[in-house]
């Protein structure tokens, strides 16, 4: 039995009326009926077939013998039922069976995917990655032999880029690859971390690999990347010789027990084939296309996480009775949802998972106008895919936390399911590089190295929302918001102003990088409200809009303080961090 629905409503609002997508080509002859019926869809193969299959995979891991991994009962259907739909083909193109989508709306179903069941979500978000990768990096033939049949879900791929020896730290890597009078490459080496590098679901896996050629520069400029199938194709395209590679182990996890994590050897014997995709040594760089696709991904998955747990815990509310409320003195007993502290929590889980959303989406209508080349879009998606990825999935972590809070004991046993989400979220702020990395990136790159131009032109846009809140006499929300905004701008100047002091600048990266996402999401807020006040001062009655507007309103006086400390923190408090305190 299923214990998720699809928030349709929310993510209607969020495509038709806030962050918007009927403009864009991809959209010409979809119009919002056609968008709620494939939300409508896709929800129900969520509720139906995924959802429940998500503790039975926290219950029964993936399993390994043999080399051969056995994913959790019913996994393998639910597979062939999500590729049967045309799940997988959504966002890629059309020349090799995609469906041509935008990633705006693929955002919502992928959303969905993950609510249901993250531990089956890992595999096809991977697979995206690894189509992003061969569709912008593969030479024809490459595109000719794997596009068609990653799109289709007939094949799945992979990311190996974690060693042992080698976590963040890629420059360490040490797999090798040997290059043939053929010009394939052999490959031997170890990789760890790999979901789903090997699993029962399709018959064959390619795997996109990081190796160094043997008379490759150090560091990070000597990587390259391969494609390593695990059964060569042939002259037809159809699954050949097995590859020279092998599953040796499977982790046991904190959470994602369906999703198989993978020790893979590459080479026991002659070498696992391969084949160079794009340039010898640019590996790294390459590896960002992939990279930045999944940690897009990874935010989501921290919406969608939260999300499964913010239904869980406004369920148990409403239906769980103790205490008697502080007003009616008959006695009798009321479900917690009355009782004030209650409410608090499941409000604070509900704006940030809003704010969550809209912002995710936002940053997907980013990436669908860059990939159209809009350059101020890309700059807009490369600002924001740290924000995402880090705002988002710490948020989920703590909008778990609550879930289990509200609760109470029963939220600390694991058979009522609160936890699973708990342990889930876990893994999301460590996935695709953790969250300390994405504050550097966004600090050091995004920020010091772009000379604050993306960043202006972002709080620019921040004010012109403040403008619409003023026209739609919306003071209280205005005030806040602009607060907010002047202390992020100053803790910018800050970072800007001291971006020689690298070791302070350090210091208050993540800081940085909370006071940004609060007001990020408090943006993305604050539009949804003037949007649902516009259409209340036109005559709709829809409850759903005055509890936008609620909903915002909470955020900006219960979240969104918040980045005030952190611009506080950005200012003044590396000096602490930097003291001789241990």
């Amino acid at each position: 039995m299923s214990d998720y629905n699809a928030p349709l409503a929310d993510m209607m609002f969020a495509l038709n009326d806030v962050v918007g997508c009927s403009d864009l080509p991809q959209m010409q002859d979809i119009g919002a009926d056609d968008i709620a019926m494939i939300l409508e869809n896709a929800g129900a193969l969520a509720r139906d077939v995924l959802s429940p299959l998500n503790s039975v995979g926290d219950k029964n891991p993936s399993r390994v013998k043999d080399g051969v991994v056995t994913t959790p009962p019913g996994f393998r259907d639910a597979y062939k039922s999500y590729c049967d739909g045309g799940w997988n083909s959504v966002p890629f193109g059309e020349e090799f069976g995609g469906q041509g989508l935008p990633w705006v709306l693929a955002f919502p179903i992928q959303e969905m995917w993950q609510s249901a069941n993250m531990g089956f979500g890992l595999c096809p978000m991977l697979n995206q990655a690894a189509v992003e990768a061969v569709d912008t990096l593969g030479t024809p033939a490459q595109k000719n032999t794997y596009l068609a049949k990653l799109i289709s879900g007939e094949w799945t791929g992979t990311m190996n880029l974690t060693e042992p020896q080698a976590g963040s730290d890629l420059a360490a890597v040490k797999t090798k690859a040997v290059k043939q009078d053929d010009g394939t490459y052999r490959l031997f080496g170890q990789k760890i971390y790999i979901t789903y590098g090997e699993h029962d679901f399709t018959d064959n896996i390619i795997h996109l690999v990081l190796a160094r050629l043997p008379d490759a520069p150090e560091g990070v400029k000597g990587i390259s990347m391969f494609i390593v199938p695990k059964f060569i194709p042939d002259a037809n395209g159809h699954p050949g010789a097995r590859n020279d590679l092998s599953c040796v182990s499977l982790e046991h996890k904190l959470g994602i027990h369906g999703s198989p994590t993978c020790t893979m050897q590459f080479g026991d014997g002659d070498g696992a084939v391969g084949y160079l995709i794009g340039n010898e040594n640019e590996g790294l760089k390459h590896m960002f296309i992939m990279m930045n696709n999944a940690r897009l991904a990874v935010g989501l998955q921290g919406v969608a996480l939260a999300e499964r747990a913010y239904q869980k815990a406004l369920s148990f509310a409403k239906d769980r009775k103790q205490g008697t409320s502080l007003t009616d003195k008959s006695g009798a007993k009321v479900a917690i949802i009355d009782h004030a502290d209650i409410r608090r929590m499941l409000l604070t889980m509900k704006a940030q998972i809003e704010a969550g959303r809209l912002l995710s989406y936002e940053a997907a209508r980013c990436l669908d106008l860059a990939h159209g080349g809009d350059a101020a879009a890309q700059a807009r998606v490369d600002l924001l895919t740290p924000i995402v990825k880090a705002w988002c999935t710490d948020m989920a972590n703590d909008v778990a936390s609550t879930g289990i809070q509200i609760h109470g004991g029963m939220g600390f046993i694991e058979e009522t399911g609160a936890a699973q989400y708990f342990r889930d979220a876990r893994i999301l702020p460590i996935y695709e590089g953790t969250n300390g990395i994405q504050s550097l990136d966004l600090v050091m790159r995004k920020i010091i190295m772009n000379k604050g131009v993306a960043m202006a032109v972002w709080l620019e846009d921040g004010n012109n929302v403040c403008s619409t809140l003023r026209a739609a006499q919306m003071v209280d929300i205005h005030d806040v918001l602009q607060s907010s905004l002047s202390s992020l701008r100053t803790a910018t100047d800050w970072l800007l102003a001291n971006a020689s002091n690298i070791n302070d600048v350090a210091a208050v990266t993540v800081p940085y990088m909370r006071a940004f996402g609060y007001v990020a999401g408090a943006v993305m807020m604050a539009r949804a409200a003037v949007v649902a006040q516009a259409r209340i001062t036109a005559g709709d009655s829809d409850p759903f809009l005055a509890q936008k507007i609620a909903t915002a309103r909470f955020y900006m006086t219960h979240i969104l303080p918040f980045a005030n400390a952190s611009c506080v923190t950005v200012t003044s408090g590396s000096a602490a961090v930097n003291s001789e305190a241990f």
